[in-house]
């Protein structure tokens, strides 16, 4: 709070003494990445959309809320031949980072990574239709797939699996916010076959169009996720975390959603 204070005085002191103000951050120069990691419903019973209807309505709502440009935005499926409305590239490791990579060279203002599957308390799942590669990323991996695609630059990682606090202290950078739709050692809900989107992906949807700026979703994203759990029954609360850098901290009121209500 102090760092923000400080932030907002400095702010209000250029404005007095006639300095102009630098210009609003805002989304239109950040790259994305968007990826759905597997398509197996909970408990083995059956095939789930709900990892690629959140990679598809999330990647929308990046453009529609938030201001992303559509040709900064790069999807990743596990089944992208099933998808050809949004035409995924397919989610494996070195693909996903040299897309995030090269987005990155083109929008240099920041990114954003965004990560739906199922995990365990070790990593991530980032599954094939051949169960003979199946992968599990680990929280190094994932860290190094981020620090390395866009290194030095204001940067948002959004993990969505069971235990996915695990990763929140190898992620951890001064520049950065992170969001997990659990603590690392909770499940999170909403991956089966009647679900149109894991729990936590549903809130972020609905946050997107219900907040004005990045400083607000951290909070209205994890209070959706503890009433639909409510709601539901889900039990234990899956406890989504989140842990904002203080480099980044005192920008996140600044970045406007052009969209939010």
């Amino acid at each position: 709070m102090r760092r923000l204070l400080a932030a907002l005085a400095g702010l209000v002191a250029l404005g007095i003494s006639g300095s102009a103000p630098a210009a609003q951050p805002s989304f239109r120069d950040w790259a994305a990445v968007v990826v759905a990691g597997d398509f197996a419903g909970a408990h083995n019973e059956g095939d789930t959309e709900a990892f690629d209807n959140a990679r598809r309505d999330i990647s929308q709502a990046l453009v529609s809320h938030l201001g992303f440009s559509p040709q900064n935005i790069l999807q990743f499926s596990v089944r992208p031949d099933r998808y050809p409305d949004t035409r995924p590239g397919r989610s494996r490791l070195f693909d996903i980072h040299e897309g995030l990579a090269g987005a990155a060279r083109k929008a240099k203002s920041g990114c954003l990574f965004y990560f739906t599957s199922h995990g365990l308390q070790y990593g991530a799942f980032l599954n094939s239709e051949d169960p003979r590669k199946q992968t599990l990323i680990l929280p190094q991996v994932m860290a190094e797939l981020v620090d390395s695609a866009c290194p030095g630059r204001p940067s948002v990682v959004i993990i969505s699996t069971c235990f996915s606090g695990v990763n929140v202290p190898a992620l951890q950078d001064p520049n950065r916010l992170i969001m997990t739709a659990a603590s690392k050692d909770r499940s999170s809900f909403g991956c089966g076959q009647q679900n149109t989107y894991p729990y936590f992906d549903d809130c972020f949807l609905q946050s997107v169009k219900a907040v004005k700026t990045l400083a607000a979703l951290p909070p209205a994203v994890t209070g959706c996720v503890s009433r639909m759990e409510r709601e539901t029954g889900a039990s234990p609360p899956s406890q989504p975390q989140v842990w904002v850098g203080p480099t980044l901290g005192p920008m996140l009121m600044l970045y406007a959603f052009p969209k939010g209500s």
